[in-house]
């Protein structure tokens, strides 16, 4: 049992090689801060409370897609009432108009790769 320090050491370097990417992810993930976004001068309101918009867009955007195609539903209320089209260009982006400086600010901080773009023209390249 002379080289119970080695085996100890090498332990020690191996727990550090392996969990290293945790480490580096969770030191990255803190020091960048969270982008300012451009919100719309306009309306104030979102089709959803803030903090519920931002966690779920994509579930909402994806639930209004197959209602329309599959359904023909087209009106979207909100639980305070208001009425809006169920549509990314003409709703989504009347008020987000600029997605490099809305859209892609959030999605590049999160890591995320939307694939909206695929079908829908962004609206900078219509001017």
């Amino acid at each position: 049992m002379h080289d119970t320090g080695k085996i100890l050491a090498g332990l020690a370097v191996f727990l550090a090689l392996a969990t290293s990417p945790l480490w580096y992810a969770s030191l990255a993930r803190s020091s960048a801060a969270a982008p300012r976004l451009d919100l719309p001068a306009a309306e104030r309101r979102c089709v959803l409370p803030r903090e519920v918009i931002r966690a779920s867009h994509m579930q909402l955007l994806d639930e209004w897609r197959t209602q329309v195609v599959r359904d023909g539903q087209r009106d979207y209320v909100t639980p305070d009432g208001r009425r809006f089209d169920k549509s990314l260009t003409r709703t989504c982006l009347k008020c987000h108009s600029n997605e490099k400086n809305f859209c892609s600010r959030c999605h590049d901080y999160a890591g995320a790769k939307p694939v909206c773009w695929n079908c829908h023209v962004k609206p900078e390249d219509i001017k």
